[in-house]
């Protein structure tokens, strides 16, 4: 290869990276756009979220102090057996939840913005 095709071909790749980092300078800022205009319901949602899951955690903790008392009384355990049985109820309920949130969550976010940048990828790739 001589020196003006490696030129070239440096020319053309320069071009290309150059043409895929505006792509995405662009992409970037729709993305932005996009959460300037929810940030004020994201906020006042994950405020009132965060006072829900305080009050539910202080119940929750209410709750499994009652429900070892009284698999304690009912079954005549000691402490340590009824801590263990509700900890193992405690792990396969947080074992179905972390299963069940982890299918929710696969959805996309930002749906337009990664249309729009998977448009440009096919178009970038000479695949419309």
């Amino acid at each position: 290869m001589t020196d003006s095709q490696r030129s070239r071909g440096f020319g053309a790749a320069a071009r290309v990276t150059a043409l895929a980092a505006s792509v995405m300078d662009l992409h970037v800022r729709m993305a932005l756009q996009e959460v300037d205009r929810d940030k004020r319901r994201l906020i006042s949602g994950g405020l009132f979220l965060a006072i829900g899951g305080t009050s539910m955690l202080l119940a929750v903790l209410a709750a499994e102090v009652a429900l070892v008392l009284w698999i304690q009384q009912q079954w005549s355990l000691s402490l340590i057996q009824a801590l263990l049985a509700l900890a193992t109820t405690n792990l396969v309920l947080a074992g179905l939840s972390l299963r069940v949130g982890g299918q929710i969550l696969k959805a996309p976010f930002l749906t337009q913005t990664l249309e729009s940048l998977s448009r440009s990828v096919r178009a970038l790739l000479g695949r419309d």
